[in-house]
């Protein structure tokens, strides 16, 4: 299967997806397992990385999410 070309779209687009998808995973638990939803979450977290952001730190991914 063919992957997304991420870098299509703006980050900030990418976040406010991500996070509405994320805030579902409790009605929604089969996203958490998604190719969608893990595919997204490594662009996004490459992203960050390259911003200066851990990642790896919840506050710090949570803030960069946030920050749209």
């Amino acid at each position: 299967m063919a992957h997304l070309d991420w870098s299509h779209y703006p980050v900030n687009e990418l976040k406010l997806v991500y996070s509405t998808l994320h805030a579902q995973l409790t009605l929604e638990p089969e996203l958490m397992d998604s190719e969608l939803m893990s595919d997204l979450q490594t662009h996004l977290q490459q992203a960050a990385k390259a911003a200066g952001v851990d990642a790896s730190t919840h506050s710090q991914w949570a803030a960069w999410l946030n920050d749209r």
